[in-house]
């Protein structure tokens, strides 16, 4: 059969069994299932036994869990609520004070967990009323939320970037160490961004005289909210930068790490961690059908010599390599609109890393880029991630059309980085160069 007909027939029913509402990871293992039986006969179904069992068996895969799990429990310790009430006695009297301490936190919380869904939502009960209650313009405050949420897609330890580099066949350290500096440039441009436009027109942000004046003492104090993130964030990043542990020995750290922060602070609770340990179950299970379900669908494309077809397209494309960039990227973008990131992950790595190593670029700034796509889908209206789970706990008379017009800059914002980065990356791969010697 015509490689070019199974790509064709592959990717029409992928979108129309899509369209039914149908789980994803179960749609790519019917159309692999379906596609397997037709062309080479039922006994090759042994090809998918064998992917199902590496995947099982994947000790990569193992740090998946683990990081969910650290951020469960640190979620479920209230750790966060202490880390809010110190940046709020930090930052009342800073123009949009509260929206860049919102960032702030959200970048930490990035650094604890990885888990998108768990800063949103924690800011959205926490820092939202507040923001609120003060007359904050409704879409700053919640596009400051939804796009501080999203640095936990970048800023390691990532899930999504743990699958990225599994997939890719490339170091999760140096992806890890990839993308500290992109994070934190993100957080500083969405801060600059809310400070300037709160200082162009101060109603967007009104400063509310303080209730008490918090002298300089009480404020230090507060600090002490920051030791226990420190210590989880010291515990997994230290020990893979001083190439103590690897990411998968690093998360098993950060999960004691986070045990201890919940028993230091008094709320190590055996209902928490049962609720935390069930949430991760359902996370693993989810991330481990879609990667099955995957690597059986990509298998199939791969083997009929779809891959060599895309391959050979791009070849003979008289465009600039960095025309074809400009499109896988906006193809990217474009699924996020419909797919999670998990899903486009392992469905275009396999098919766009070979065209990305064809034209020369590196494949772990490539990985970069491909993690702020991501960012920019989880925000992008109207089915973007992080609009959704903002919208569970929004309070009565704000509606979601306000969240579109807030994330709508910081999309923007997220744009002109993804540019900045594929123009010079350098700014990307500095730091993992450096670190290359401690990540071997």
């Amino acid at each position: 059969m015509e490689s070019s007909l199974v790509l064709v027939g592959m990717f029409a029913s992928l979108v129309l069994l899509m369209l039914t509402g149908a789980g994803l990871a179960f749609v790519l293992g019917a159309i692999a299932f379906l596609a397997t039986v037709t062309i080479w006969g039922p006994s090759a179904l042994i090809v998918a036994v064998l992917n199902t069992f590496e995947t099982m068996t994947s000790e990569a895969l193992m740090a998946i869990p683990l990081y969910v799990l650290m951020a469960s429990i640190l979620q479920k310790s209230s750790i966060i609520d202490d880390l809010y009430t110190a940046m709020e006695t930090w930052f009342q009297g800073l123009s949009g004070g509260l929206a860049i301490g919102t960032i702030v936190i959200c970048t930490i919380m990035a650094a604890m967990t990885g888990v998108v869904g768990a800063a949103v939502a924690a800011m959205g009960i926490l820092a939202l009323p507040s923001m609120l209650a003060r007359r904050y313009h409704p879409p700053l405050a919640l596009g400051a939320i939804c796009a501080g949420g999203t640095l936990g897609i970048l800023i390691p330890p990532s899930v999504v970037t743990i699958v990225y580099a599994i997939t890719a066949q490339i170091s999760i350290g140096k992806m890890f160490i990839a993308g500290v500096v992109p994070g934190i440039i993100l957080a500083v441009g969405y801060s600059l961004y809310i400070y300037v436009r709160v200082r162009l027109n101060p109603s967007l942000a009104p400063i509310a005289e303080p209730v008490a004046r918090v002298n300089l003492g009480a404020r230090l104090a507060t600090l002490k909210t920051l030791v226990l993130p420190a210590f989880v964030i010291a515990s997994v990043l230290g020990t893979i930068y001083m190439g103590l542990a690897t990411p998968t020995e690093a998360a098993a750290v950060g999960v004691l790490g986070a045990l201890l922060s919940a028993a230091v602070s008094g709320r190590l609770q055996l209902s928490s961690l049962s609720s935390a340990a069930t949430d991760t179950l359902r996370v693993t299970a989810m991330i481990l059908w879609i990667t099955i379900g995957a690597r059986a669908f990509i298998s199939v494309f791969v083997a009929t010599g779809g891959a060599d077809s895309v391959l050979g397209f791009v070849e003979t494309l008289e465009a600039s390599r960095w025309v074809v960039l400009a499109a896988m990227l906006l193809v990217l973008i474009l699924l996020g609109l419909f797919l999670d990131e998990i899903g486009i992950i392992l469905l275009c790595v396999p098919v766009f890393l070979p065209i990305v190593k064809t034209l020369g670029f590196d494949p772990l700034w490539f990985g970069v880029l491909f993690m702020i796509t991501a960012q920019m889908a989880y925000i992008t209206p109207p089915f973007g991630y992080t609009l959704f789970y903002l919208k569970g706990v929004l309070p009565e008379g704000i509606g979601i059309g306000q969240v579109y017009r807030g994330v709508l800059p910081f999309f923007a914002i997220q744009l002109v980085v993804l540019v900045l980065f594929a123009l010079f990356p350098d700014i990307v791969t500095w730091l993992p160069e450096a670190a290359s010697a401690r990540l071997k």
